[in-house]
């Protein structure tokens, strides 16, 4: 049933970017910003596995068109701002993820049913979505004349693939990365390392605040040193967070081991998403990356299980800390990023050296 979210999540991903060159990231964001919240009220609503699916499978479409159209909208602010911000806009996710957290915890507390907690994070966004949707970049925003060079009426240049590629096996890398500690981690310290269950929960805890702290203090690093720098010296801490993990003898060595991880690897995703912004101004780079999103969380969940039902979770968080060291070697693949933050493009010349 989870798997359905990531898989047609993609195909929504795909739909953002073949519809965002003619409507905009706006109108779909608009659109569909709301509608996610609504679907997944819907799915405690469902009254049989039958409707479920379906109800999950939209879910997972909006989700995706969500992730490219807001993905799009920073990357057009960035452009509009001429320096790093999208680490600081996926800390406000971060913050996303602590509050609806916390609405879980509020509404079992008050010993809610599955329907008023949802409708509570619906109602929410959906208000939060209404309140934000006039002050989206409209489309002559998202594909500015003046960045261009041409009408916004234009064909859209054609993005090359090797960049994408580059930069979106390092955001597969990181996915997988937190595929496996969000699904893994807790179970790993209470089981491989005995730990009690106060205990136990600290790892993600301690990975997720990380994470954010690394996202806010992200943009003054890019901004000062370029984005080449904070990818490979993020990559190598993240990996060796998670090799801290595979070797900790004690539980709170694994904490400190997904603490590292969370913040090593917590500014790859969006300057992945700047040097897609740096490709192409109509959004159909966003989209593209945003697929490997999907793609690492996939075989994150599938490796690591995998590796723990032959072996064991302690053997099964050594594969992403070698993998993770893939981030340092694909590092060189940001700086194209630099180049549209600190001087904005002409595109064109900053899509033939990336093509190359």
């Amino acid at each position: 049933m989870l798997l359905v979210v990531p898989v047609v999540a993609g195909l929504g991903s795909v739909l953002a970017g073949h519809l965002a060159p003619r409507t905009g990231s706006a109108v779909l964001l608009r659109v569909a910003g709301p509608l996610v919240a609504l679907a997944v009220l819907a799915t405690g609503l469902a009254p049989s596995t039958a409707v479920l699916y379906p109800v999950v499978a939209l879910v997972g479409l909006l989700l995706g068109m969500v992730d490219a159209t807001m993905n799009m909208q920073g990357v057009a602010v960035e452009r509009r701002y001429g320096r790093s911000l999208l680490n600081s806009f996926h800390g406000a996710w971060s913050v996303g993820g602590v509050l609806g957290s916390l609405a879980a915890v509020l509404a079992h507390s008050l010993d809610w049913g599955l329907v008023a907690g949802l409708g509570l994070v619906a109602a929410v966004a959906v208000v939060v979505d209404l309140v934000a949707a006039p002050l989206l970049l409209d489309h002559r925003a998202d594909v500015p004349p003046s960045v261009t060079g041409a009408s916004t009426d234009a064909a859209p240049a054609r993005v090359p693939w090797r960049p994408v590629l580059l930069v979106g096996t390092a955001v597969a890398i990181v996915y997988l990365a937190d595929s496996a500690v969000s699904n893994w981690s807790t179970k790993y310290i209470a089981d491989a390392l005995a730990s009690t269950a106060e205990v136990a929960p600290l790892g993600l805890a301690a990975y997720l605040g990380c994470q954010l702290v690394g996202r806010l203090a992200a943009d003054a690093q890019v901004n000062r040193f370029g984005p080449v720098l904070p990818v490979a010296v993020g990559g190598l801490i993240g990996a060796t967070g998670l090799g801290l993990v595979a070797l900790a003898p004690v539980p709170w060595v694994a904490v400190l081991g997904f603490a590292a991880t969370g913040l090593g690897l917590s500014v790859v995703v969006p300057l992945s998403f700047s040097v897609a912004g740096a490709l192409d101004t109509t959004g159909v780079a966003v989209a593209r990356v945003n697929l490997f999103n999907y793609v690492g969380f996939v075989l994150g969940a599938g490796l690591i299980g995998g590796v723990a039902e032959l072996a064991s979770l302690r053997w099964a968080f050594t594969v992403p800390a070698v993998i993770a060291l893939g981030v340092v070697a694909l590092a060189p693949a940001y700086r194209v990023a630099a180049r549209a933050t600190r001087h904005g493009p002409p595109p064109a010349e900053v899509v033939r050296d990336a093509a190359r």
